[in-house]
């Protein structure tokens, strides 16, 4: 039997991608008037984080991260986010990627309460974060506060 090389190259490329498919996340700095940023706190993990999830199948990064923003602080994007980096999660998974986005212009139309999710949504300055904010979402923020370029990691 002379095995199909076109097929066989396609099967061997879909057994890849089933084996190490790449996960998308994204993460949003919302920043208001005065130069704070909101922050969450999970209720399955510690510290202080900057909002955001996974990207749904069918769905964009961008409108991800609008989703995000409304379920976990209550925030209702009043203009298209920017995006700022692409960053590998090495911490998470080694194929697990990051899109950060940048929001100035936004509403709340009613506080967050917390959710099975979410214990807490607060609005900290950029540069008074609490002690428990995570290592990443430090380094973001320094990013953006001190206009250093994206790193290539999270």
């Amino acid at each position: 039997m002379i095995l199909d090389r076109p097929l066989f190259r396609h099967l061997f490329h879909l057994g890849a991608l089933a084996s190490r498919g790449m996960t998308l996340g994204v993460r949003g700095i919302a920043l208001d008037a005065q130069g704070c940023v909101a922050l969450v706190r999970h209720t399955y993990v510690s510290g202080w984080h900057l909002p955001g999830g996974g990207v749904e199948r069918g769905e964009t990064a961008h409108d991800a991260m609008v989703r995000e923003f409304r379920e976990e602080t209550g925030i209702v994007a009043g203009e298209r986010l920017r995006l700022h980096g692409l960053y590998r999660n090495v911490v998470a998974a080694p194929r697990d990627h990051v899109a950060l986005f940048i929001l100035e212009a936004f509403t709340i139309p009613q506080p967050k309460v917390p959710d099975r999710e979410i214990a807490a949504c607060a609005f900290f300055p950029i540069d008074a974060l609490p002690d428990d904010t995570t290592r990443g979402t430090r380094t973001r923020l320094d990013e953006l506060r001190l206009g250093r370029p994206p790193a290539p990691n999270w």
